[in-house]
């Protein structure tokens, strides 16, 4: 069973700090926005904090309810109104200081491999709740953050023109991406007893795939919006209709209820958007392949639609600066893909395999009963 460090506390620490600082950056530049008179912008911002929030809350209470059940209805009463007011996270985060503490820092490990083990059973609790807080972070950076980036790159192509506050909440994006995907993996690794250790090389060749990719096609998407809005919003249901499509054919099991099912089906598909995201963790080289294939073609698509639709458009500043960094983004980040699936990926160091992620098969049902909700919840 992995452990619980010391280092794995003081980075749990930091991330509630980040999250502190984003909520702060956002009200901070949706505030200076309405203050400029740009109102539009101001809700847009508002509105992504306002659904992310309410989406990681709802699922927040579900696991509580779903971890509790019947027995603590008592305490569920005082869960429910905590997170009717939005802040059930950082009952979360109280949660995993609390056994993170104690599993880092009070307990020592006395050899037995049992989950009975009294040290066994508290770093297993604090893996646990970073892991629920890690997955919801990923709902948030992908409800949330990634948004927001792309709101704020599409202004500054626009009015040509960024102010600190533009700086701030664009560098806390990418933050917010950067801990979210990185923080995840190592939870899943972790959460998962057929998995090896997210060894420090593979933390930053995983970073680098998923940062440039998801960089390159938020500026891609920036582009066409510069050109024209409908066009990109015609461009963005389509890719999330197909991935929640996809979801639908997965037949997914993460969740007790259909509608919460649902609801993870379409937050799922909204993260397709801006990524690939292994639900089922089977083989992934065929859909990955085909993902990635499809965001090169329609970024290319977008660079020569530039060319031939508004060439005048070719001649302002950002248009070579952004096509250069979005083409240099993607491609970086295909070959960091393609060296993480290799040489990186944690599953290669015990399986011959490689562009997967296989927890579901059937040999591993029986050492599966107690990964938690990662058993089917994967990335």
């Amino acid at each position: 069973m992995m452990k619980f460090t010391k280092q794995n506390f003081v980075f749990l620490v930091a991330a509630i700090i980040i999250y502190i600082v984003d909520i702060g950056v956002d009200f901070w530049v949706a505030s200076k926005y309405f203050c400029q008179g740009q109102y539009s912008w101001s809700i847009l911002i508002l509105c992504f904090r306002c659904l992310s929030s309410l989406i990681t809350q709802r699922f927040s209470y579900e696991w509580f309810k779903n971890d509790w059940e019947v027995t603590d209805t008592g305490k569920l009463k005082w869960i429910f109104l905590v997170h009717l007011f939005q802040c059930g996270i950082f009952i979360r985060y109280w949660f995993a200081l609390k056994y993170g503490c104690q599993a880092a820092f009070k307990q020592k490990s006395s050899g037995d491999a049992s989950e009975t083990d009294p040290s066994n059973f508290i770093q297993k609790q604090a893996i646990d709740a970073v892991t629920d807080i890690n997955m919801l972070r990923v709902f948030k950076t992908f409800l949330e953050t990634t948004p927001q980036l792309f709101v704020q790159i599409y202004v500054l192509m626009e009015h040509d023109k960024i102010n600190f506050y533009q700086y701030a909440a664009i560098f806390m994006s990418f933050c917010g991406i950067s801990c979210s995907v990185v923080d995840y993996q190592i939870s899943l690794r972790k959460g998962l007893p057929d998995k090896d250790e997210f060894h420090g090389p593979s933390k930053f060749v995983y970073l680098f795939y998923k940062l440039l990719t998801i960089t390159s096609w938020v500026l891609s998407i920036s582009l066409i919006t510069v050109l024209s809005v409908r066009i990109s919003v015609i461009l963005l249901i389509f890719h999330w209709v197909c991935g929640f499509t996809w979801t639908l054919k997965q037949c997914t099991t993460f969740c007790k209820s259909k509608k919460m099912e649902y609801l993870y089906r379409i937050v799922v598909g909204i993260i397709l958007i801006f990524t690939f995201f292994n639900i089922k963790g089977r083989r992934t080289k065929v859909c990955i392949s085909i993902y990635y294939a499809a965001h090169t073609v329609v970024t290319l698509g977008i660079l020569f639609v530039y060319m031939f639709w508004k060439p005048a458009l070719i001649k302002e500043i950002y248009f070579p600066v952004l096509s250069i960094v979005t083409i240099f983004s993607l491609v970086l980040g295909i070959i960091f893909l393609v060296v993480y699936y290799r040489h990186f990926h944690p599953t290669t160091y015990c399986r011959s395999w490689a562009y997967s992620d296989e927890v579901d098969g059937v040999a591993g049902e029986k050492d599966r009963v107690k990964t938690g909700r990662f058993q089917n919840f994967l990335m």
